[in-house]
């Protein structure tokens, strides 16, 4: 089974994951709201919340929930890393994610890829995106 990173939001996974289906150009395969979940009694301010979401991204998938168990941290030490086809489909969604965030690093030429960039975006996910082709060699 694959490595696949799990995001927790604090209330805003429905508005986080519809956005990066959005950037990434795909769809949301499963929302579940934690009110929907069997066998467990969900409180009433909670029902809303998102127990779990997963969307496809660049061959692999990324899933998140809220955090049901108490507020969930700031992603610390750990980013979540995207290479895509082409310099244009990457520095569009790295502009897209680093909108309202925080650029750590512009997306640009680098020794190892054409394009490649990092930001923390509005919801608090640390994001690198690089693009798959080599950068110049001349």
């Amino acid at each position: 089974m694959p490595v696949i990173p799990y995001l927790t939001f604090n209330g805003t996974c429905r508005e986080a994951m519809t956005f990066y289906a959005d950037v990434f150009g795909t769809r949301i395969d499963m929302l579940m709201p934690a009110g929907d979940m069997p066998d467990y009694d969900v409180p009433d301010a909670q029902k809303d919340l998102i127990a779990h979401c997963s969307i496809q991204v660049a061959g692999g998938e990324i899933y998140a929930s809220d955090a049901l168990m108490g507020e969930a941290e700031a992603m610390a030490g750990s980013s979540v890393m995207v290479s895509l086809p082409g310099f244009d489909t990457c520095k569009t969604a790295f502009d897209r994610l680093a909108e309202g965030g925080a650029v750590e690093m512009p997306f640009q030429e680098t020794f190892w890829a054409k394009g490649f960039g990092m930001a923390t975006d509005r919801f608090g996910t640390k994001w690198m995106i690089s693009t798959e082709e080599a950068p110049d060699q001349s």
